[in-house]
């Protein structure tokens, strides 16, 4: 990995200290010209009472990714990053391993930010779409 990918995810993953993404044990693990990636252990912290994936963990890893690529691929010294709008579908259910989400930008607005987060297992098989609309507002 190049050092500027490094340094790109060093970052998104020391600003998830004491926070929920921490809670859920969220990962920032590739980041490319346009998208972003994080991972999430699949154990029981994160089920619903069933013993499968519970959908609210599923879209915190989605708006968690999807905020984090807005505050990366925009300027975020100088921006506020807020989600303002997700919706999810959920297509496959999944009770242990590993999800990846991988956030990638539809629209790159001056204000606002449309993102297509694909949430997958292991074997790339899709278990959640999401899209995601981020706000930037100025920080000056």
């Amino acid at each position: 990995m190049d050092e500027y990918k490094a340094k790109i995810l060093k970052v998104c993953n020391d600003i998830c200290k004491n926070t929920l993404m921490e809670t859920l044990e969220i990962e920032f693990v590739d980041v490319g010209e346009n998208y972003l990636v994080a991972k999430m252990p699949v154990t029981s912290k994160v089920h619903q009472p069933d013993g499968l994936l519970h959908g609210g963990a599923t879209v915190a890893l989605a708006e968690s990714v999807g905020s984090a690529a807005s505050y990366v691929f925009l300027d975020g010294q100088k921006y506020f990053v807020r989600g303002i709008e997700i919706s999810a579908n959920h297509v496959k259910s999944i009770s242990e391993g590993e999800v990846f989400a991988r956030a990638t930008i539809i629209h790159k607005g001056r204000t606002t930010q449309l993102w297509d987060i694909r949430i997958t297992d292991i074997d790339d098989s899709l278990i959640t779409v999401c899209k995601l609309t981020t706000i930037a507002l100025s920080k000056t």
